[in-house]
């Protein structure tokens, strides 16, 4: 760090302070008062004084969020409590948009602009649920990053739910920045780290994708389960789609001829997804109702299938499975494709991943495929070895 600096500390002039080191500047009337230049440009208030257990410096708030009169008028306080041995505590101000406010500008100008109706429900659910209850009437310029620690941590028990929180308030400090309420650099929750989630991998084995389709077979005859939502299973084996991809199938999206399901916006944007034969026959035998543009219609006249749980419940207690989730449908497609040899970007590409990396967290089977693989072909030699002896 430089050699201290002295210099009045106006707004305008603290503005103008650029340093290639750390910088602390020093106010020429109030002894004590300083502001902390850092050379990405972030630039803090801070407090000094000497107490009866020794001297303390305390921050008092960033340049931008508060004004220079205000960080003068709050370190003066903090230094006759550290004077007086009383509590350093950070003088906070209540004016400014408090998290409430900009929550309600960011669901209205981001979220429900750019993102999709699940992402929108997923985040209006984890701010009426975490974020607004403990953190909701602070002003923005006031909230530390210990409250937004306290909040995570408080929700440790869930840890999904704890890490959701944390990302839409960060999201929502990001977009402050962008509009200029608050300067850059000022997230708080910057560096909390979001707790380790065990990925949940359960892929299905032959004689259970086997179990599977005797159970939809005798489910569908007898009637236990309408012949929809068994189609519709039987479309998500078959092609490896998301749910929400096979329940929001328009027919217009079905190019039957093409071999084609030509999505216009799954989760990652527009894909095409190919059409085995089976999956191509099913969708071929399939009733097209008057006046109705959904593959999988629900019972009011013109509406989809809304949902699969109740039927994969009954599906799964006929197999005697207890432990398959519908999107582990998902997981086995890619487990056997990597089975019969078929490379991550192709398997990228049948799944409808962006990145490479969504698709990377099967390379283990990829792997214990080729050990497998390697094992054959080792006993094979040997036992060749052990015949010619």
């Amino acid at each position: 760090m430089t050699k201290p600096a002295m210099k009045t500390l106006s707004n305008r002039m603290v503005g103008k302070l650029e340093v290639h080191r750390d910088t602390v500047f020093w106010d020429r009337e109030l002894t004590g008062f300083g502001v902390r230049v850092y050379p990405t440009g972030s630039k803090v208030y801070i407090a000094q004084a000497r107490g009866p257990e020794g001297p303390r410096r305390v921050t008092v708030g960033r340049h931008g969020v508060i004004h220079s009169e205000e960080a003068r008028r709050r370190a003066a306080l903090l230094i006759a409590r550290i004077k007086a041995g009383g509590e350093a505590a950070p003088v906070r101000s209540a004016g400014g948009p408090t998290v409430a406010e900009l929550a309600g500008r960011y669901m209205a100008e981001h979220v429900e602009v750019r993102c999709k109706p699940r992402t929108a429900a997923a985040v209006r659910a984890a701010l009426r649920a975490h974020v607004l209850p403990a953190l909701g009437k602070i002003p923005l310029a006031s909230l530390e990053r210990t409250q937004v620690a306290a909040l995570h941590r408080g929700l440790h028990e869930t840890p999904a739910a704890a890490n959701a929180a944390l990302r839409v308030l960060s999201s929502m400090f990001e977009a402050a920045g962008d509009w200029g309420l608050l300067p850059e650099g000022t997230n708080p929750c910057r560096a909390i780290v979001k707790y380790p989630l065990r990925r949940r991998e359960r892929f299905l084995t032959e004689a259970e994708f086997e179990r599977l389709g005797l159970a939809l077979d005798a489910l569908e005859a007898e009637g236990g389960a309408s012949a929809c939502a068994v189609a519709a299973i039987r479309l998500l084996m078959l092609t490896g789609c998301r749910k929400s991809e096979v329940l929001g199938l328009r027919w217009e999206d079905v190019a039957l001829g093409e071999s084609e399901l030509r999505l216009a916006d799954s989760k990652t944007g527009a894909r095409v997804v190919s059409l085995p034969p089976p999956a191509a026959g099913l969708l071929a035998a399939l009733p097209r109702l008057p006046g109705n543009p959904w593959v999988f219609p629900g019972r009011k006249p013109g509406a989809r299938l809304s949902g699969l749980d109740h039927a994969w419940r009954k599906v799964l207690m006929r197999a005697e499975l207890d432990d398959v989730r519908i999107h582990d449908l998902r997981h086995s497609y890619a487990s056997r494709a990597l089975a019969l040899g078929e490379g991550l970007p192709v398997i990228a590409k049948l799944l409808g991943h962006s990145h490479i990396q969504t698709t990377a967290r099967y390379a283990h089977l990829a792997r214990d495929t080729v050990r497998e693989a390697a094992e054959r072909i080792a006993r094979s030699i040997a036992a060749d070895l052990l015949d010619g002896r």
